[in-house]
């Protein structure tokens, strides 16, 4: 491939020219004819030469892009919802990322997963070829009912709906149980792309407090009387981006409001397996009569195999099943969910996750600690998870910090990205598994340093 790609490099052969011989070019170059048939066709699959039935390979007579456009930072964007996302997905791997939202990818069960690719490259056609069932695979999705027993959520499997991901999970309940103009009520902060999330779908979006212990009470009363909310959307468990877990009293009262108020709530619990011990949750307080519970599998497992799920009451499974078909046309990939249930089930992913949470213990410990000497405060001390919130000091401006950062190769995640009510700026959402990086506490101190002076 090399050797075609310089010859059309150097001008040696035109568009039009015919390629050597499958047999010429492998005497040629010492290789084996099959060597050669491969190479031809993955030069073919980029668009360099074609083949044309009996006569042999060309070159293509079509110009040829110089180079692909390099996705960079965005330094001029203006800081909203998205910013975090944005940065973090497009900046380089190269660059530390303490405001993203996933573990480093060595951290990743790699091994089992390397495994069970091997053990699907000899799955059957149907599952290498196929659509996925409309509510995805049944041996994942009865394996999840179990998981979710454990958990003190009664449910079967005809109760559980697989997705694209957690967050198209999120978008079909958006879609089955609102419409344009609806109020829907979120935490303040809350994870970023919930506000990204409802705003697309044209949703009104009302914010209260979240205290150490769970939603502000009061708030979240007066705001059901005065705005009437259709849905109430957060997380209970390692709450995004606080770290804080709902208290049992806490959890009691929403659903109480809940029920009174006839507000359907929607618990994200992604982060549920970080915790050392499981805490309250809506869903098994409630019996899923009006709350949806959605997870995924990216923060544990990969963020490359897509998987979401919805526990929920069978009618509401039903439309959402309707709905995925119509958006989607079909469950998960059968592959994709192949390989989550295999990873899951050989054995190996209890002993990742206990010694996960052991590594991100000590992970948050020294992480804090270094903040901590910059002056940078922790609001509360998780339970588990890799995510932190912290209050910068002397009233530092995070927006300010984050661009700047951004600037010096540091992805950061500032305060008012997770903030409805925009009044968060000196607060900032550290994520201690991507702060290994020396850079990140030299480029920290910089800045904070620079602020005091």
């Amino acid at each position: 491939m090399d050797d075609v790609r310089r010859r059309i490099i150097s001008r040696t052969i035109a568009a039009g020219d015919k390629l050597p011989s499958i047999r010429s070019c492998a005497a040629k170059l010492n290789v084996s004819p099959s060597t050669v048939v491969e190479a031809y066709d993955l030069l073919a699959a980029e668009g360099l030469i074609h083949a044309r039935r009996g006569a042999g390979f060309f070159v293509a007579d079509k110009p040829q892009p110089f180079a692909v456009a390099e996705t960079g930072p965005q330094l001029e964007r203006e800081i909203d919802p998205l910013w975090v996302a944005r940065q973090s997905l497009d900046t380089g791997e190269d660059v530390p990322k303490p405001g993203c939202g996933w573990l480093p990818a060595d951290w990743m069960p790699v091994a089992s997963l390397r495994k069970a690719m091997r053990s699907m490259a000899a799955a059957d056609i149907d599952i290498l070829t196929n659509y996925g069932s409309a509510r995805g695979d049944a041996k994942l999705r009865s394996l999840l009912s179990h998981r979710l027993h454990d958990q003190g959520v009664a449910v079967g499997p005809d109760q559980v709906l697989l997705t694209g991901s957690g967050s198209q999970a999120l978008d079909l309940v958006c879609r089955m149980l609102l419409r344009p103009g609806d109020t829907v009520l979120v935490d303040d902060p809350c994870y970023f792309n919930f506000q990204a999330l409802l705003r697309a779908h044209q949703i009104s979006i009302r914010s209260v407090p979240y205290t150490r212990t769970g939603p502000d009470l009061a708030k979240f009363e007066q705001t059901l009387q005065e705005h009437r909310p259709r849905l109430y959307l957060t997380n209970s468990a390692l709450h995004n981006p606080t770290g804080a877990t709902i208290s049992a009293p806490v959890a009691h009262r929403v659903l109480s409001l809940a029920e009174a108020h006839d507000l359907v709530v929607v618990e994200d619990d992604i982060f549920t397996e970080f915790e050392p011990e499981f805490s309250p949750r809506l869903a098994a307080l409630d019996g899923l009569d009006r709350v949806l519970r959605v997870g995924s599998f990216s923060k544990t497992l990969s963020a490359a195999c897509r998987c979401g799920y919805i526990a929920a009451r069978t009618d509401w499974i039903e439309a959402l099943t309707d709905m995925q078909v119509a958006t989607n046309f079909s469950g998960p990939s059968p592959m994709v969910a192949g390989l989550l249930h295999a990873v899951l089930t050989d054995g190996s992913y209890r002993k990742h996750m206990e010694s996960l949470k052991t590594r991100l213990v000590s992970s948050r410990d020294e992480v804090i600690g270094r903040l901590g000497a910059l002056g940078i405060s922790p609001w509360v001390m998780p339970r588990g998870g890799f995510l932190v919130w912290c209050e910068l000091p002397e009233g530092r401006s995070a927006t300010e910090v984050a661009r700047t950062a951004l600037q010096k190769g540091l992805v950061l995640a500032p305060g008012n990205v997770f903030s409805v009510a925009l009044d968060k700026e000196t607060f900032m959402r550290f994520n201690v598994s991507q702060m290994q990086d020396p850079m990140c506490f030299e480029i920290l101190a910089d800045l904070i340093g620079s602020a005091r002076q």
